[in-house]
């Protein structure tokens, strides 16, 4: 093979490599950039709503009304305003939950394993709320790739989590590519048992950040449960006094 030659077979093989490198994806973000993205839309600095949780099982369908205050993902507070369980409010500071209830005029701080008893009889359970940290402090991320849920293409992303601190060891998200908000997650055991399943079915859009405002959980251990949870207004971004999410302010 002369030198001609072999100038000819370097430059076919490098306009192969470039047509090869042209069909990749030039901007594919990693499983850890879309959990980022993900928690930007989904974390507020604060954040006031007012909405609805719709409870179906096997008696039948129970609908309680709430009104909550939140600051980033460390505190957040539930007030509830049905006839039925008016006044009685859920304080979370990090990992911890203080329940309040008026006609006993006390304050209860949940720990162990009361912290999996169910929200009212709800598909969530107390543990669902605690938290205070990021996915990416609790879980390793990887990506699994693509699927289709609900006519949306999004990311499929499994988690694992660090530590025993987590109420899942292992959890699979589906993000939506264009919005990077979640369309469906599973919650799993340290067996690989499928514990809960929540669907988003509605999102609005704030300030530059979208997120759910209707969502449904099922628990997989129940039949013929779910939970369904409606924001029915919500405000982010406001002035909420730090004072709000104190045992003091509790039993106001």
């Amino acid at each position: 093979m002369n030198y001609t030659q072999k100038k000819m077979l370097l430059l076919v093989g490098l306009l192969a490599a470039v047509s090869m490198l042209s069909t990749l994806p030039l901007f594919a973000l990693t499983a850890e950039e879309v959990i980022e993205r993900l928690e930007a839309n989904q974390v507020h600095e604060t954040a006031r709503s007012e909405g609805r949780m719709i409870i179906t099982d096997r008696f039948g369908e129970k609908v309680t009304t709430f009104k909550s205050w939140a600051e980033g993902d460390e505190k957040s507070l539930i007030e509830f305003t049905s006839r039925q369980e008016r006044g009685q409010k859920i304080l979370r500071r990090e990992d911890e939950i203080y329940l309040y209830f008026p006609d006993a005029a006390e304050v209860i701080r949940l720990q162990g394993a009361a912290l999996r008893d169910s929200v009212l009889g709800s598909d969530m359970s107390y543990e669902d709320m605690t938290g205070g940290k990021g996915l990416l402090e609790s879980y390793n991320a990887e990506m699994l790739g693509k699927e289709t849920v609900d006519g949306e293409e999004c990311y499929k992303i499994e988690l694992h989590a660090k530590g025993r601190g987590v109420p899942y060891p292992k959890e699979i998200m589906w993000v939506d590519t264009e919005m990077f908000v979640n369309r469906k997650v599973h919650m799993f055991s340290l067996s690989d048992k499928l514990l809960k399943e929540m669907r988003m079915e509605d999102y609005t859009t704030q300030k530059g950040k979208t997120f759910p405002v209707r969502f449904i959980i099922e628990d997989k251990m129940k039949s013929n449960s779910s939970t369904e949870f409606v924001i029915e207004s919500i405000e982010i971004g406001i002035d909420i006094p730090s004072s709000l999410f104190s045992l003091e302010e509790l039993t106001w």
